[in-house]
């Protein structure tokens, strides 16, 4: 069976920009801390897998330690992210953070076309569910099984998550379709023995994506300019916008 397996945060939707950054910060701000982070200092934050773990990670600075105190740093990283994760799928439930062009079309061909689409993140996962109802629609996000959060104990570029979305859904690796943003979400799914498309974003377009089969600006749609191929490493032949045929070239190469 085919299968088309999409990371959340990046793909579906930009929400490290418009979403995971500024709930990072009103969370910040809610709990009285001494940080704030620019643009500049999140795009380093990404290179840690998971939100709790970028939250964790500012104890590495004695300054921040020494002001925040605590002697249960768990429970109030705990604490903080529950809040960030309100927060954050309070913005998309407002409309704040649309979908990335193509994800709808794409999403919906494939599930006509009797693939099975899954979403696999390690990001919390009512914010993932969030995300992908507000891109498909809740109709459609009913039928797509999603696996993140803490299901897995290691956050990518570890493999675990996608080896358990293979595992649970009885995929074939090699018809199964990764499609990611980032270099650590690459290593993932190739670890995991899985072909991989890039869509980069503002914040991961110079990561180094040599393994990937594709790698696209966007999914793009019809109307929309067209989108920019970085590299092809697949049969496929993209026009302006990526089909349902050119995901299945991918596979082909994979396989």
């Amino acid at each position: 069976m085919t299968a088309l397996v999409f990371d959340c945060d990046g793909v579906l939707a930009d929400t490290e920009r418009h979403g995971h950054l500024p709930a990072f910060n009103a969370t910040f701000e809610h709990f009285g801390l001494p940080v704030r982070w620019s643009e500049q200092d999140y795009a380093g934050k990404l290179r840690i897998g998971g939100g709790k773990e970028r939250m964790a990670a500012l104890f590495a600075d004695p300054a921040f330690a020494a002001a925040v105190g605590g002697s249960d740093r768990t429970e109030m990283v705990r604490a903080w992210h529950t809040v960030k994760t309100a927060t954050f799928t309070r913005m998309v439930s407002e409309g704040r953070i649309p979908a990335r062009p193509g994800i709808a079309r794409i999403i919906r061909a494939a599930l006509e076309a009797g693939w099975t689409v899954a979403v696999s993140s390690t990001s919390a996962e009512d914010s993932v569910r969030a995300v992908l109802t507000h891109a498909v629609g809740a109709a459609t996000a009913e039928r797509i099984p999603v696996f993140a959060g803490d299901i897995v104990p290691a956050k990518k570029p570890d493999p675990a998550i996608y080896q358990l979305t293979v595992d649970r859904l009885g995929l074939d690796p090699a018809a199964t379709l990764v499609v990611e943003d980032s270099r650590n979400g690459l290593l993932a799914a190739t670890g995991a023995g899985l072909g991989c498309l890039i869509t980069v974003n503002g914040y991961t377009r110079d990561e180094d994506f040599h393994e990937a089969l594709l790698v696209v600006s966007e999914l793009g749609d019809p109307g929309r300019p067209g989108i920019e191929v970085l590299a092809n490493r697949s049969r496929a032949r993209p026009g302006s916008f990526l089909t349902l045929d050119d995901l299945r070239a991918c596979l082909e190469e994979q396989r």
